[in-house]
């Protein structure tokens, strides 16, 4: 089958680092040399993490300031400092609203053998506390192999998911969900693999809020081009378990941009439609945003749409029809449930430290992008939100349109829109523009965590 572009890992090292040239989109799946093999999921239709591909050759203990990421590859590189800033978080921790009590779950494939200790060595590089995170092995998990491409591109989605929510979320507990699919390459397995898991901890009682960082685009199920939609909606059993119990479900929007044109596909990103389970009216589509912030991380211009490289995803799903909750946004999305409802950092141009030890031949420092940072950055700002209300909030999707509808964009709602910049594809497909109000480049924008937590926790 085939298959949707990663929401990717990139770029760059602290050190020995190949030109940004290298970065090119190489393939219609994944770029560079680090290429994360596929998940096959159920029916045979197949997922890929949201982050691989391109890494530099050797990784460095020591870090580049924005400056010298700027200056070296002509991009920005920025901590989970600098992001807490930007994001106008340091409030909420003065006021002890750090995720206490509360449960991020993360879903992925195989996982990391050192997931504890890198998250330790992240934490303590800027001055945060770590936090223990629970693994969860659901399946035949097999054994970390670093020779095996799919194990180390899960291995870097694993840590950028885990590190993002911690750097938001410090006090939240964390508990990561090793899926043991694509160990024997069975269609079979997968995506129902992943569901399974997150029912199971659902029914359980653990998480308050789940983060995905994976997906396949709709028309690579069985029965799409008929009309036939029952391969997505047998898979939704989790989602609606999560209702139920009042837990929250995220998922990243994608990085190949606008997701408008039919199912002929291109070249370079084929069957452009919407991704499952980013299209599903029961999860929170998290699209990608450019931070422009200097060494503080102050800004020094309002967020843009991530498309530099790479863009967010975003458009009408083909399967589900338009949810209540964006009957406000009719005019925009039409009939069908659009993505993304909000968006968060996920732009090469301004990617994410992150630190993994997972490869003996890679150890140190990477700069990371795509939505599958964005979607773990906005789990953490929901832990916080769950703390203030003192309870799950749940399907959020009500409350965040809600706040976006008040008059002029109150400023005390903590939406931020963003107006600058669309999610065109690299392969000419013309997205969607970012304007004032909702919009399938960035949803109803991004956020000011300050009045966001609080306003979202007194809506929910």
């Amino acid at each position: 089958m085939r298959r949707i572009r990663a929401r990717r890992r990139i770029v760059a090292a602290a050190a020995g680092v190949t030109t940004l040239a290298n970065v090119a989109l190489i393939s219609p799946v994944l770029s560079g040399s680090a290429v994360a093999a596929p998940v096959h999921a159920a029916q045979g239709v197949t997922v890929v993490p949201a982050t691989a591909g391109q890494q530099s050759k050797s990784a460095s203990q020591s870090l580049l300031t924005t400056g010298q990421c700027q200056a070296k590859w002509q991009i920005s590189c920025y901590t989970p400092n600098q992001l807490r800033q930007a994001y106008d978080l340091n409030p909420l921790y003065r006021a002890g609203v750090t995720g206490k009590g509360r449960t991020i779950v993360i879903v992925d494939s195989f996982g990391s053998p050192t997931i504890q200790h890198d998250l330790d060595v992240y934490s303590a590089r800027f001055g945060m506390k770590s936090t223990h995170v629970d693994v969860v092995k659901w399946g035949n998990v097999p054994s970390f192999d670093p020779a095996n491409p799919a194990h180390v591109g899960w291995a870097g989605e694993s840590t950028l998911d885990v590190e993002m929510a911690h750097a938001v979320a410090p006090d939240a507990h964390i508990v990561l969900v090793e899926s043991g699919a694509d160990q024997d390459g069975n269609g079979a397995t997968g995506l129902r693999e992943m569901m399974d898991a997150e029912k199971s901890l659902i029914d359980r009682g653990v998480g308050d809020v789940i983060s995905q960082s994976f997906g396949a685009t709709e028309n690579t199920f069985p029965g799409f081009r008929s009309g036939d939609f029952s391969s997505i909606e047998n898979l939704r059993y989790a989602f609606k378990d999560a209702a139920e119990h009042k837990v929250t479900v995220l998922a990243a929007s994608g990085d190949s941009g606008a997701t408008n044109t039919t199912a002929n596909g291109d070249a370079h990103y084929p069957y452009k439609v919407d991704a499952w389970p980013s299209s599903d009216p029961l999860a929170v589509s998290v699209g990608g945003t450019r931070l422009h912030l200097d060494a503080k991380g102050d800004r020094l211009a309002p967020d843009s749409v991530f498309n530099d490289e790479g863009a967010g995803g975003g458009g009408p799903s083909h399967v589900f029809a338009r949810p209540s909750y964006q009957s406000g946004v009719k005019q925009v999305v039409g009939d069908h449930r659009g993505t993304p409802d909000v968006s968060m950092s996920a732009a090469m141009k301004g990617g994410a430290w992150v630190y993994s030890s997972y490869n003996p031949k890679r150890v140190g420092w990477d700069v990371y992008v795509g939505t599958s940072e964005a979607s773990p950055l906005f789990a953490g700002i929901v832990a916080l939100a769950d703390q203030v209300a003192g309870h799950r909030l749940g399907d959020i999707h009500q409350a965040l349109y809600t706040l976006s509808a008040q008059p002029s964009r109150n400023p005390s709602t903590g939406i931020v829109d963003v107006k600058d910049g669309t999610n065109n594809s690299y392969a000419g497909v013309a997205g969607y523009t970012a304007v004032k109000g909702y919009d399938m480049a960035t949803g109803v924008g991004t956020i000011d965590a300050a009045r966001f937590v609080p306003a979202l926790a007194k809506a929910g």
